[in-house]
């Protein structure tokens, strides 16, 4: 019932070195680069059951692959902020634009009436005289008569 001895040294190699792959992004016998057990199983050409015997290489390939799409919880706080601060920049970017040309239309309105009070003052100082009309109504009496 015996095969011939397993070289327990060669099978920790195949596992390591398709793990290093795997984890690099090269890998040769598989084409989707999962960082599976699956795929170090396919990787390394050793059975699952080989494989489950060297649990210690199996955890510590798990264990750099969550690494691997692990962001630090402050790490992630900084981008989380970052982003709320880039909406938060834009959306100001956008007022002051709208502000900018409402001030540009205020400052055309002033410069127009401005322009229109400097002539209403030329034209008055010029001797346009105004002639009093006189009143159509007769002037307002006490009760006296008076």
């Amino acid at each position: 019932m015996g095969g011939p001895p397993r070289d327990r040294a060669a099978e920790r190699a195949a596992i390591t070195a398709a793990a290093a792959r795997l984890l690099a992004g090269t890998p040769l016998r598989t084409t989707s680069g999962k960082l599976t057990a699956t795929e170090l199983i396919a990787e390394s050409g050793v059975r699952r059951d080989i494989l489950y015997e060297h649990r210690d290489l199996v955890d510590d390939f798990k264990a750099k692959a969550r690494l691997r799409y692990h962001v630090p919880e402050a790490m992630q706080e900084l981008a989380d902020r970052c982003s709320t601060l880039a909406k938060e920049l834009t959306a100001a970017r956008e007022e002051l634009s709208r502000e900018r040309a409402a001030t540009a239309l205020l400052r055309r309105v002033v410069a127009e009436l401005s322009i229109e009070l400097d002539q209403s003052r030329a034209h008055a100082e010029a001797g346009a005289a105004v002639t009093r009309l006189d009143s159509r109504r007769a002037p307002a009496t006490n009760q006296d008569g008076q």
